[in-house]
């Protein structure tokens, strides 16, 4: 049974990144995809565990090859994810998790029609400003960020799975209920346990 592709967007500062890592955390049985990117390092992040860190050269190289399933420009830097180690984890019966932008998952559910989307959301626009002014951004780049966040949140509709990270147990509760509902389907159920259904 092939593993299922699990997508999570979400606009800056609505809290994908904490709750990806819980759910990675809680549930062992979902790996994440680690993408390529021409951005430069922040404070802690590891080559290959947060990043594949690649300069432009090298980026549109593999872009040129065709090596990436999707691949987006996202505030000036490249993201893109290697297509052939998706294939190979989802052969192999492991679920995989992007956390990609609207852009990054419309151009994977072209190729993977199965692909599970999760749109996190701010409870609030007003509550979105507050947390990206809470992390010492300037005003400049506080109403930019917001413009770009409305832009991203307009595409919530394409997913289908929408949480609300207002309390943040509950969206990590919702988030791994998520996770674990998709597995349950009848198809899925089908392909891990035939022998089951011989009735």
């Amino acid at each position: 049974m092939s593993g299922s592709l699990f997508i999570i967007s979400a606009p800056s500062g609505a809290g994908k990144s904490t709750l990806t890592a819980k759910l990675l955390e809680e549930d062992r049985n979902i790996h994440l995809s680690v993408s390529y990117t021409t951005r430069a390092p922040r404070p802690g992040e590891i080559d290959g565990r947060d990043y594949h860190f690649v300069d432009q050269a090298c980026f549109m190289g593999m872009l040129r090859r065709g090596e990436f399933l999707e691949s987006a420009e996202v505030h000036g830097n490249h993201y893109g994810t290697s297509e052939v180690w998706i294939r190979a984890q989802r052969a192999a019966g492991r679920d995989i998790l992007l956390e990609i932008d609207w852009q990054g998952a419309q151009q994977v559910r072209r190729i993977f029609a199965d692909t599970i989307g999760i749109f996190i959301l701010p409870p609030s626009i007003a509550e979105l400003e507050r947390r990206m002014r809470r992390r010492g951004q300037d005003s400049e780049e506080v109403v930019r960020r917001l413009a770009v966040a409305a832009d991203e949140m307009s595409h919530a509709a394409e997913f289908e799975y929408v949480i609300i990270n207002n309390d943040f147990d509950e969206a990590r509760r919702d988030l791994i209920a998520v996770v674990r509902a998709s597995r349950l389907t009848y198809s899925r159920q089908l392909g891990c346990y035939p022998g089951v259904f011989k009735f």
